[in-house]
């Protein structure tokens, strides 16, 4: 047979395991491979390839990549189930998925212990985990009949996994074993080869979990924890995340008086209160401002519309699980009429296009939409402003012909770029997650239909020579799509921005525009969102700045700070001019001593302290400090008005 490595093609006598192909190519590729695609498909290096008269392409997954960095962390979740087994007999396994999106976690594992675990247990699982990692204990994969599965579960006591097989199995599943060890799994894969390769990993926190989320299951806990290639990585990941823990945004967001969560109104809802009123306004105004520069038209649409839109989205077939139940009108209207609260703008901007016949000449058709929406999130996933249950996506729909869908896409990425570099990120990565060759996803639309999707978007990156990674398997359900990532200011990525392409919509609403040629054609539609959303973007904002938010953003741009009382007048003068430019200001006339208020507009994290004298009222001027630099002189208020005005017009990030 013939076997395909880059752009190298070898004949192989006969059958032969993944790695040995691998090592007849390229003998040190190996040393930092965990696994490999056979024409696309993800494998175990240890899978024979049996003799076949078709070219088999292998492409190794490597430490260094995100499907690596997977592989890693989901062996990691089964060594982890493994050494649970092994202390705690009877122990009931549920799921233990890797996570490489969540910047607090790189895996997890929930189980039914015999006893309740506590975080005592977390160091001694860990010790257990290291001990078998250094047996270099294999990872065993086995093709069985569904049947034969089941009884295999079923004889463990394990009703959870039997549940799964009987839901999710064909004729046939796969099992893995780690040899040595107690541990059997109903899982694809694929693994590392054994438990050796596992050099670099650490069990972080321990929670509460239901069965599949639903509180009518049965209760488990959720053990996490986190995994990489080497220990340096994971060194330098803890002291991030060391850092991060000072960051977090739930805790400044309550010091700050930016926002809260009332449990009393709502797990996953926020209240913005004034001083985070004041930043979303001005990130709200910032993006209006371009939205205007760009050609977007502003739209507004309700936050609930009638349950047939989303049948007709195909939101309810793909996204059920996602949505608030059904609402009906009162009984006493005598209207029979279901609801939903929105989980996209989506229908609502299509309501719009179809408001009235479209010609080619109006296209494209921009419309954007600071529109809140609503999603049933789980309880447990609900973190602060990162995961909520009703947020507003700062949200566009770009409606097009065919061949303005790559230059569309193209504006909406340097778009992207424009935004994020305001804010002052700097560094970016760019996935494209494409349909792949996945099965049983709900993907609509044809071949030709995705084919082309996926060529605008890639011409679109190549044009601008933005370097992406492609992601197999991970489109929406109605096209291909371009994710864009930045980095904060402490390392971590963060998901934010998407381009969509959706060829589905305008055909499940039967979109029209009429062309050229005065015959009736279907538009393309572009799903844009920047800031994802902006309470996400807000939560990730303050992490990135601990806080310390630039002048043009922070809730209280000056203090004004007299250092004895017969200096209030003086400092009531400045703030009603300074007030009055449309700066955010605010004097403490307290009868404290200096140092004390200098202290509380530091840990408010004021960018600017105008501290006022006898000297400082004789002549006129104010004595300035700058939150990172301390005292940077004296200068009258024209001048530091003028500085001010300055920084605050221009964006700027930095004095």
């Amino acid at each position: 047979m013939q076997i395909k490595f880059g752009e190298k093609v070898q004949d192989f006598s006969e059958a032969v395991s993944v790695l040995d192909a691998i090592k007849a190519f390229d003998r040190d590729v190996l040393k930092n491979t965990v696994a490999a695609k056979v024409n696309g498909e993800e494998v175990d290096l240890s899978l024979k390839l049996d003799e076949t008269d078709e070219v088999l392409s292998i492409e190794p997954i490597q430490t260094n990549t995100r499907d690596g960095l997977e592989v890693i962390r989901h062996s990691t979740a089964h060594l982890l189930a493994a050494a649970i087994l092994d202390l705690f007999p009877g122990t009931k396994l549920g799921v233990g998925p890797a996570l490489l999106d969540d910047p607090r976690y790189g895996f997890y594992y929930d189980v039914i212990a015999p006893r309740q675990l506590t975080e005592a247990d977390l160091p001694v699982i860990e010790k257990k985990m290291k001990e078998m990692a250094k047996r270099n204990l294999v990872y065993r994969r086995e093709v069985i009949a569904k049947e034969e599965l089941v009884k295999i579960f079923e004889g463990r006591d394990e009703p959870l996994k039997c549940e799964l097989i009987d839901e999710k199995a064909d004729s046939t599943a796969t099992a893995y074993y780690i040899d040595g060890t107690p541990f059997v799994d109903f899982c694809l894969g694929p693994h590392v080869g054994h438990t050796g390769k596992l050099k670099a990993f650490k069990l972080l926190a321990l929670s509460g979990a239901y069965w599949k989320g639903d509180a009518d299951n049965p209760q488990m806990q959720r053990i996490y924890g986190t995994a990489f290639a080497s220990q340096e990585e994971l060194d330098n990941w803890v002291k991030q995340r060391e850092e991060a823990e000072k960051r977090d945004h739930r805790k400044l967001g309550k010091e700050l008086d930016l926002f809260s969560i009332l449990d009393d109104y709502g797990q996953g809802f926020i209240f913005w209160h004034p001083k985070g009123g004041a930043i979303r306004t001005d990130m709200e105004n910032y993006l209006r401002e371009e939205l205007q520069k760009r050609g977007y038209g502003m739209v507004f649409t309700p936050h609930i519309a009638k349950r047939q839109l989303w049948q007709t989205s195909g939101h309810e077939e793909n996204y059920a699980d996602s949505l608030f139940e059904p609402v009906g009108m009162p009984e006493k209207f005598g209207e029979d009429i279901e609801f939903r609260l929105k989980p996209m703008n989506c229908p609502g901007h299509i309501g719009i296009y179809k408001t009235h016949p479209r010609s080619y000449r109006e296209l494209p058709l921009r419309y954007a939409e600071l529109g809140t929406v609503y999603r049933a999130e789980l309880t447990g996933t609900l973190h602060g402003l990162m995961r909520v249950r009703g947020f507003t996506q700062d949200d566009a729909h770009i409606f097009c012909r065919p061949d303005q869908v790559e230059d569309e896409v193209g504006n909406c990425v340097d778009f992207a770029y424009d935004v994020f570099k305001t804010f002052g990120f700097e560094k970016f990565k760019v996935e494209l997650s494409v349909r792949g060759g996945a099965e049983n996803k709900g993907y609509l639309g044809s071949d030709e239909n995705w084919a082309d999707a996926e060529k605008a978007l890639i011409n679109a990156l190549n044009r601008r020579s933005i370097p992406y990674e492609r992601i197999e398997g991970e489109a929406a359900f109605y096209g291909p799509k371009i994710d864009i990532k930045v980095e904060d200011s402490i390392g971590r990525m963060w998901q934010l921005s998407t381009v969509q392409f959706d060829f589905n919509l305008p055909e499940r609403f039967q979109l029209e525009y009429i062309g050229d040629d005065n015959q009736k054609h279907r538009p393309v539609m572009v799903h844009r969102a920047l800031f994802g959303s902006v309470e996400r973007f807000f939560g990730v904002l303050i992490e990135h700045y601990a806080g310390a938010f630039p002048f043009w953003l922070a809730p209280v741009q000056v203090a004004i700070l007299p250092i004895t009382d017969r200096i209030n007048e003086y400092a009531e003068s400045i703030y009603k001019e300074l007030k009055d430019l449309g700066f955010r200001v605010e004097a403490d006339l307290r009868s404290e001593k200096i140092g004390a208020k200098i202290r509380q507009a530091q840990l408010q994290k004021v960018p600017f302290m105008l501290i006022l004298g006898d000297k400082e009222l004789e002549e006129g001027k104010v004595a300035v400090r700058e939150r990172r630099k301390g005292d940077i002189g004296q200068m009258t208020l024209a001048e530091f008005k003028e500085i001010a005005q300055k920084m605050k017009d221009s964006r700027a990030i930095e004095f």
